[in-house]
């Protein structure tokens, strides 16, 4: 069981994204925004990031950016999920740090496989 961490501004896409997880046998906590999101990870660093990039205030690209350049989560998966799909926006994503880019609305398969792809089952906490 991995112990992942979303950050998502709209309760609605939170609460689905964490009742895929936890079906998928994963331990979830929520975040808002960077600033709850940098909380949460001070409090225990997660496995996996899922990163919505329409953030208020600092966006995703942004939060991605700042994660990358402290030790503690520089090597953390983060798989952006997100509404933004139009051409360029994956890459933009993948430049900011994130490990794969995910659209919404989420798809129950692709976003466990692409958790199984991004965090190993023999090491998640």
């Amino acid at each position: 069981m991995a112990h992942i961490l979303i950050v998502e501004d709209n309760p609605t896409n939170l609460k689905l994204a964490s009742l895929i997880l936890r079906d998928g046998g994963h331990e979830t906590e929520g975040a808002a925004d960077a600033e709850e999101a940098t909380l949460a990870i001070a409090r225990r660093v997660p496995d996996l990031i899922l990163m919505d990039i329409g953030l208020p205030g600092k966006d995703g690209y942004e939060l991605t950016r700042d994660l990358r350049e402290r030790p503690e989560t520089q090597d953390v998966p983060i798989l952006a999920v997100t509404s933004f799909a139009m051409k360029g926006d994956r890459a933009k994503a993948m430049e900011a740090g994130c490990n794969g880019h995910l659209t919404k609305p989420i798809d129950r398969v692709s976003l466990l496989s692409e958790i199984r792809r991004l965090v190993p089952t023999d090491g998640a906490s």
